[in-house]
């Protein structure tokens, strides 16, 4: 029981229970049906009513106050005017116990903290958080002031704070060479101008941070994921720009953009994150959504940038993805691929056991050898070196790891990837044509609108070649290699939605199937229980796989629905997601992670990387990115009245009727 400092003789009892505050005489003292809309301020120690907190509602000793611990039996607290309040109820507990860790982080001994604090509906509250908290905790700057956040975490291996320089960036190598001599664990490494895959392979037990834009002797800002992700990943980097934009946060989405920009100028690519050993990986590409979104949001436009980033987009479209390996002559469309030697270094210890083993039988050797005689290159092995290659591939289209790609991925060409380059086809048609008079000259080659709406018009064809199944009503990713469409079911086969590149006349006959195949209770699935029973091999889950659902696939999805005119079943699927997300935080003191079992809708997702964004103490500081992004976008989408019934938490089976088992 914590008490006010300052004693009344006059007390009122108010009773706190699942959404309403009663006084003992029975009057509803209420807000929007549900919450109290009061004032009651409580002066409370920290220290001490945390410790109250936790010995008496934190049963599990995790030092949050959940669903799991549920303790049945009342907390007291008196207010600054005498009134008693009591509280029974896990998401005001948890509330209370993460404004308290709020004010301990600022070094607080008492806390003024309200009733309404304690209250706070929590779309509103998660909302709040997202766009005064979470993004700044989520930003960093590979600079003085930021670097260290980065260089402390576990993927240094060693005590060296190590940072790769591109050998063209002199702005970059003057300011890391100036920075080694106050920092003398610093250590700068000069990339050579030839980045090859045996060079990247020689530094993979060297391993450190990619720099990233120096502008006015300061690091240009960027957001990443959370948890274990601390660097700047690729698509993530899309997708928390659309919640940043609206949040207000456009300096943090250009910032992105730049960053982007910069990496394609002096790494050749937008990179799967930027640490050493994803140099030669790119990402699912979005760089020219994000520019056509970043600058609608500017104002006054800065038109000079426009053309700087427009023409590193249309280099990266050449470059990257036309003029390479990911380019597959005999379809005419692309693939993800990524080149590399052995073993993607950044798996955890043991990842590949059960896949080594075989060929460790047949060396006749035990496997742990094995993989250290195959990483020196003493035993080599085609086969399994093809394997590795699927593997990094998969990695760079950003499911790592679905059974839809597993040991195929470079001989597919797959949906997604196509559907995002007819993307940048038209946006580089629309921005062309409505900005600089349908010409623009980039290295020396001038293109028109026409141009790119012809490179979008034959992708379309090729695409209704090759991947549309007009019997089964859908899009499916095409194997070259075999010459056959698949059969597997993904949200990433609705792509087409969002890209805009699907007739009316096929949308009309894969939103039936988007909503009877891969809608769950709590939003999209990643892909159906019946093509993982197909196609898997063993009983490892893979994380972009049912029964999980991911917040990529949520935002491109809805979009795309919203986009055909499909407003209803949009705001049936934001519905779903975001009331997951709303549960979740309400039933486990704010919890927001990177994923969701949308089928069982919890954050307890059994698969083989378990779920970041659920380890914290207190208080979680930034979510998870895209899943914060998700939320925001999700609600600036939603009507007031579903946004009420998020607060209420009301069923979505309920509100939407019997949906169909998964």
């Amino acid at each position: 029981m914590s008490h006010s400092n300052k004693p009344n003789a006059t007390r009122t009892l108010i009773y706190i229970g699942i959404g309403v505050a009663i006084s003992i005489s029975g009057t509803f003292m209420s807000c929007n049906d549900k919450f109290v809309e009061s004032q009651t301020v409580f002066d409370l120690p920290v220290n001490r009513t945390m410790q109250e907190l936790l010995a008496g509602y934190d049963t599990d000793g995790d030092k949050k106050i959940t669903k799991d611990d549920a303790p049945n039996k009342d907390y007291f607290l008196v207010s600054t005017k005498g009134d008693t309040v009591i509280i029974r109820n896990t998401y005001y507990l948890s509330n209370l116990l993460q404004e308290l860790a709020i004010a301990n982080e600022n070094a607080q001994d008492t806390a003024l903290i309200t009733l309404r604090q304690i209250q706070e509906p929590p779309a509103e509250r998660i909302s709040r958080r997202i766009k005064t908290q979470f993004w700044d905790d989520l930003t960093r700057t590979i600079d003085e002031k930021g670097i260290n956040r980065i260089m402390d975490d576990d993927k240094m291996h060693d005590e060296r704070r190590r940072i790769y320089v591109p050998y063209d960036d002199q702005v970059g190598i003057a300011y890391f060479h100036n920075l080694q001599k106050r920092m003398p664990k610093l250590e700068v490494v000069v990339l050579p101008e030839n980045i090859t895959p045996e060079y990247v392979e020689s530094i993979n037990n060297m391993p450190g941070i990619l720099a990233l834009k120096i502008e006015n002797n300061k690091g240009v800002p960027f957001v990443v994921p959370g948890g274990r992700f601390n660097e700047m990943y690729g698509w993530d980097s899309y997708f928390e720009g659309v919640g940043l934009i609206i949040d207000h946060r456009l300096d943090l989405a250009k910032g992105m953009v730049d960053n982007f920009c910069y990496q394609i100028r002096h790494y050749g690519k937008i990179l799967n994150a930027n640490r050493s050993y994803y140099l030669t990986r790119t990402q699912p590409p979005f760089l020219s959504s994000y520019i056509r979104e970043v600058y609608a949001a500017m104002h006054p436009k800065d038109k000079k940038w426009l053309e700087e980033c427009l023409a590193t987009a249309i280099t990266e479209y050449e470059n990257v993805w036309m003029h390479s390996k990911r380019y597959t002559p005999a379809t005419g469309l692309n693939r993800f691929y990524a080149s590399g030697k052995g073993i993607p270094p950044e798996t955890e210890p043991g990842h590949f056991k059960a896949v080594l083993q075989e060929y460790a039988d047949r060396h006749k050797i035990a496997v742990e050898e094995f993989e250290e005689l195959y990483k020196a290159g003493v035993i080599k092995d085609s086969t399994l070196d093809r394997y590795f290659t699927h593997d990094r591939t998969l990695r760079e289209s950003g499911h790592d790891t679905s059974w839809r790609l597993d040991n195929i991925a470079a001989d597919l060409n797959c949906v997604d990837i196509n559907a995002l380059l007819y993307k940048y086809e038209k946006d580089f048609e629309f921005l062309i044509g409505t900005y600089f008079k349908d010409s623009f000259t980039v290295n020396g080659k001038t293109y028109t609108s026409a141009y790119w709406s012809e490179k979008a018009a034959d992708r379309r064809e090729l695409m209704e070649k090759y991947m549309w199944d007009e019997k089964a009503g859908c899009f499916f990713d095409y194997n070259f290699k075999k010459e056959e469409i698949t059969d597997y079911m993904s949200a990433t086969n609705f792509f087409p939605l969002w890209a805009g590149l699907c007739t009316h006349e096929q949308a009309e006959k894969m939103v039936p199937i988007l909503m009877s195949d891969l809608k769950a209770k709590g939003g999209i699935l990643a892909s159906t229980k019946e093509s993982v029973e197909k196609y898997k091999t063993s009983e490892v889950q893979r994380q972009w796989d049912y029964p999980n659902g991911w917040a990529p696939h949520q935002m491109l999805l809805w979009k795309g629905l919203i986009d055909y005119g499909y407003e209803k079943e949009a705001r049936e699927l934001i519905y779903r997601w975001l009331w997951t997300i709303t549960q979740n935080a309400v039933d486990y003191n704010g919890t927001i992670p990177e994923k969701y079992d949308v089928v069982n809708t919890t954050h307890k997702v059994y698969a083989e990387y378990g779920n970041v964004g659920t380890e914290f103490a207190y208080i979680t500081k930034s979510g998870f990115g895209w899943m914060n992004a998700s939320y925001q976008y999700g609600l600036s989408l939603l009507p007031q009245e579903y946004i009420q019934k998020l607060d209420n938490l009301e069923n979505p089976d309920v509100v939407f009727g019997e949906t169909k088992k998964q």
